[in-house]
């Protein structure tokens, strides 16, 4: 149930922000299960620049190690990804949380 709320949270905010990037990010986790985005913070690492804001419409897993510090915004993180985000200084935070403080959704960068 909890998914479903946050489908409707961000269609909402899309059409109230005009903001194309939360209706992105609510087609990606309409998606089955199976076919939604697994993201390793290796990949993070590589595709973000410092300081920057990456949001994954999916799971973000711990293989990997992240020097940069930034803002991850996910569906769902391992608890190993957790605690190497944290453990360098970034955020780990809900795509809810990002939504309330950038509603505009500008400066984001979707990776999966």
């Amino acid at each position: 149930m909890h998914l479903t709320a946050l489908i409707e949270e961000l269609k909402t905010s899309s059409i109230k922000h005009k903001s194309k990037i939360w209706k992105r990010i609510a087609v990606e986790l309409e998606k089955p299960t199976q076919s939604r985005r697994i993201v390793n913070i290796s990949k993070i690492e590589k595709f973000s620049k410092k300081n920057e804001t990456v949001v994954v419409p999916g799971k973000v897993l711990g293989m990997g190690d992240l020097t940069k510090k930034i803002t991850i915004a996910a569906y769902n993180f391992s608890k190993s990804a957790r605690e190497k985000i944290s453990s360098q200084g970034s955020k780990a935070i809900t795509i809810s949380e990002l939504m309330k403080k950038k509603p505009k959704g500008s400066k984001i960068r979707i990776i999966g």
